[in-house]
């Protein structure tokens, strides 16, 4: 498998490792980097391309089902083609089963095509006939697993889909430049001004307006559009339903990958928590009203709004029922189905086994058991029994998100917790996935404790850590939102209108920092630097054992040492795990013109074929008079994922006495951009 080895070396950002540019000298393959971009231009309204026109109109799927290595899929789709798929300007979510199964056929459909030109095809078709949100779901999917489409970069999803990661005023802001100032020289102003030729609209975040509880001042960060690109990035190339025969994914340790997402995804918000004044996480029960309500500042393409949920909803009760027919609609009974979902899988774990379809046993302590419960969890295809342990994930967004019922199966309107696009913008997204990350634990607690000889590293010792000075503050991220709005076919063929968004996004300083080690020989070793909370909420110190699961991987290398001492030098941006912020559709586009016409070179980083989270959030926001952090140092040679904080530690017996691992504190600091840039004048 081509993504496995980067897989299990990289973890949080299993695909994204930062290599050096990839450099596409290759005519064909601009050309195919070319049609791709081509097929994510405002898909909220048919291509106007004159080839698109033209394919869509001749290609007939009935016709060329000898052009797939599986001629049943495309059978298939053209049979529930007929018999009427969701229509075009309808919702999508993958989280309803109507809407999976038609992304899921016409996935096979472009994955099973025989070539490349029976693939682009097909999907210039699906272009002009499918739903726009099913369309884009399943031709992203097809385009990162299909062979000939490896290496393939896929557009920026906040500029493909801008009403999903920018709130209402900006859209309806976008919506009124284009009605009343476009080809009036408005825009030719601010090409004077600041040499962007477009209208530029200031974003702000969703507490602006309405901030319905204390937790949404997180918005900056809960609603960063890099973060959640990188979490539909990664559903994109792992989704839930994808495996057995259709991919394979066994030797990928999929369900342990599926876990250790989640763990960092926690342990990052976690951090991000503390230098804003909250603490742990909220629990909740579902017997209990849910205390955090949220509400998104988000509308869909057609008009109608994002659900908002209330404080202290009652998700026993589930409102949105009351006077609705239950009948064959099983979201109306996802309280029932996540209790009992999350018995069986307590039941499991107690018991040490969990149940095929058949009633065999699988024995959940051994050395596969951690991506065996992870499978199951995410009841994914590889999932020993999907049926009994059940699709949890589904059931409780559904309820979490306080989505309406829908009346049928073509109107829906689904809660922020159903698109990947935008979960990790509801404080319940974190909520619930903490109590996800708690059974993982209460696996892991069964385990027995790594041993001193478990964490030492013979003959390597670290000797001391420097970090430079460490800085975040706020500057501005420019995103192109001109697929919002709807043009002519002029407009369209000659990309006229253009549109952005400006707005402030955490980031931080660049730095540098340096590792003492001292090996008795000549040997290669791995290298982890996690980083945690030392003190709580309240200032109270605590120590591994109580934090283990509230930190980060910060850095993965390996590196060869030499005997006797060794100095080794590592900055921001030779991080492994976290990705700039991708190139633009526009600037990608003009890239890959050129050098598909032969007149240049298309060079992009290779981590834009994949998925990694932002290098923006290395680093938790700090306060003025600095925050302080935890950092360890860990020497290792091949352990699982988020070792050695992935098991109980007994820190007062061994822990703190390995010459392998190194705690470092430093503080964060936060500056106003203004100062670190006065700052950086004066030197």
């Amino acid at each position: 498998m081509r993504f496995a080895v980067v897989a299990l070396l990289a973890g949080l950002c299993a695909l994204a490792l930062a290599r050096p540019e990839h450099k596409f000298t290759d005519k064909q393959q601009a050309e195919r980097q070319r049609d791709v971009l081509r097929l994510f231009r405002h898909l909220n309204q048919p291509s106007y391309y004159k080839d698109h026109v033209e394919i869509a109109q001749q290609f007939h799927l009935e016709r060329h089902y000898d052009s797939f290595s599986k001629p049943e899929v495309a059978k298939h789709y053209y049979q529930i083609y007929q018999y009427g798929l969701l229509p075009r300007g309808e919702i999508f979510s993958v989280f309803y089963e109507e809407h999976l199964q038609q992304a899921i056929a016409l996935y096979r459909v472009f994955y099973y095509a025989n070539d490349y030109d029976t693939f682009y095809k097909a999907a210039v078709w699906a272009r002009q006939h499918v739903n726009e949100g099913v369309y884009l779901y399943a031709l992203s999917v097809a385009i990162v697993h299909r062979p000939d489409t490896y290496g393939i970069v896929l557009p920026p999803i906040y500029e493909v889909y801008p009403h999903y990661f920018y709130n209402n005023e900006v859209i309806q802001e976008a919506y009124r430049y284009k009605q009343q100032y476009y080809g009036q020289g408005y825009g030719q102003q601010e090409q004077q001004q600041g040499g962007y030729n477009g209208y530029t609209i200031n974003a702000n975040y969703s507490g602006y307006y309405l901030n319905l509880h204390p937790e949404q001042s997180l918005s900056y960060f809960t609603e960063d559009v890099g973060l959640n690109a990188f979490y539909y990035y990664y559903n994109i190339y792992y989704p839930y339903w994808l495996g057995g025969e259709d991919y394979d994914y066994q030797h990928e340790r999929r369900g342990e990958l599926y876990y250790y997402i989640y763990q960092q995804i926690l342990a990052r918000y976690y951090l991000e928590r503390l230098s804003n004044g909250f603490g742990e996480i909220p629990v909740y029960n579902y017997e209990v009203p849910l205390e955090t309500g949220y509400y998104p500042s988000l509308q869909y393409p057609n008009g109608l709004q994002f659900p908002t949920r209330p404080n202290y909803a009652h998700l026993y009760e589930y409102f949105y029922n009351y006077g609705q027919r239950y009948g064959n609609n099983k979201y109306a009974y996802s309280y029932t189905h996540v209790q009992d979902y999350e018995r069986r899988i307590r039941d499991a774990i107690d018991r040490g086994y969990v149940y095929t379809h058949d009633g065999q046993r699988v024995n959940l302590y051994s050395e596969h058991g951690i991506n065996v419960l992870g499978n199951l969890i995410q009841s994914n295809p590889d999932s020993p029994n999907s049926h009994y342990y059940g699709a949890l994930q589904v059931y409780a967004r559904h309820l979490l998100g306080y989505s309406y019922q829908p009346l049928n199966k073509h109107h829906v309107a689904p809660s922020a917790l159903e698109h990947y696009e935008t979960s990790l913008r509801d404080p319940a997204f974190y909520q619930f996935y903490k109590r996800i990350v708690l059974y993982f634990q209460k696996y892991k607690n069964h385990l027995h404790a790594y041993s001193e000889q478990d964490l030492t590293y013979q003959g390597v010792e670290v000797t001391n850590v420097e970090f430079d000075r460490l800085v975040t503050y706020f500057d501005y991220f420019y995103s192109d939102i001109s697929n919002a709005v709807y043009v002519t076919p002029q407009e369209y063929e000659h990309e006229k209108v253009q549109i952005r968004a400006r707005q402030q996004r955490l980031n931080h300083k660049p730095f540098t920092y340096k590792i003492h080690v001292s090996s008795d020989k000549e040997q290669q070793a791995s290298v982890r630097v996690y980083i945690g909370p030392k003190y709580d909420e309240y200032g109270r110190h605590f120590n591994i054992s109580q934090n283990r699961l509230n930190y980060v991987q910060f850095d993965h290398f390996t590196y060869q040492l030499k005997s006797g001492e060794n100095v080794i030098e590592r900055n921001s941006h030779q991080n492994y795990f976290y990705q700039d912020d991708r190139t633009s559709y526009r600037q990608l586009y003009q890239q890959v013109l050129s050098a598909a016409s032969g007149n240049g070179e298309f060079s992009v980083h290779q981590y834009e074929a994949y998925y990694g989270f932002p290098r923006r959030l290395l680093l938790p926001r700090g306060t003025y008079g600095g925050y302080e952090y935890q950092f360890y140092v860990i020497y290792i040679d091949n352990y699982p994922l988020g070792y050695p904080f992935d098991r109980p530690i007994h820190y007062d017996q061994v822990f703190h006495n390995i010459p392998n691992f190194y705690a470092y504190s430093a503080k964060v600091y936060h500056r106003h951009a203004d100062d670190i840039n006065a700052s950086t004048a004066q030197h």
